[in-house]
């Protein structure tokens, strides 16, 4: 990697999913790829959470503003599908951030199939910590999060999916 594409990796570190703006794009695993070709344009490569998310134009927007208010004029962000985006991906940190900001982060790599057989996931509420919870909605207020309720606090959270 050029010294060239490791200051874009930092300057990208500051674009931010727009669903969940505690997290940068590095933090969701979505950028792929950086490559300053030999004529001086950029590629940038993100997969989606899912090959529907409506974000990835908001995205690939600010990823393009974000690098030519910093210089780089020839910006060309490319949508890769495969392989697909997966919750390995994020970093410790960014589900440390999605917790503090009150959505509880993937648990556990086969958890959302244990509900195939029957079997709840154990979900901690990012609000009071109480393992005491339960299943509301396999969606919330986007494809990749489901909605529990702790039954200590009685308050409804968001948990971000575990997807593999």
């Amino acid at each position: 990697m050029t010294t060239q594409e490791e200051n874009i990796w930092r300057l990208l570190e500051e674009v931010c999913d727009p669903e969940i703006p505690v997290l940068s794009i590095l933090d969701l695993g979505v950028l792929r790829h950086v490559q300053v070709r030999e004529d001086g344009q950029v590629q940038v490569t993100i997969t989606p959470t899912y090959s529907g998310c409506p974000a990835m134009n908001t995205i690939a927007a600010d990823v393009k503003l974000k690098l030519l208010a910093e210089g780089y004029p020839n910006v060309q962000v490319d949508l890769q599908l495969s392989p697909a985006w997966t919750t390995d991906w994020l970093s410790e940190e960014g589900k440390q951030r999605l917790e503090a900001y009150g959505i509880a982060p993937p648990v556990e790599p086969n958890g959302d199939i244990h509900a195939l057989f029957g079997r709840d996931t154990t979900v901690r509420c990012p609000l009071c910590q109480s393992e005491n919870t339960r299943l509301v909605s396999q969606f919330s207020s986007t494809a990749c999060k489901a909605m529990y309720q702790c039954q200590e606090c009685l308050e409804p959270f968001d948990y971000f999916k575990c997807l593999k």
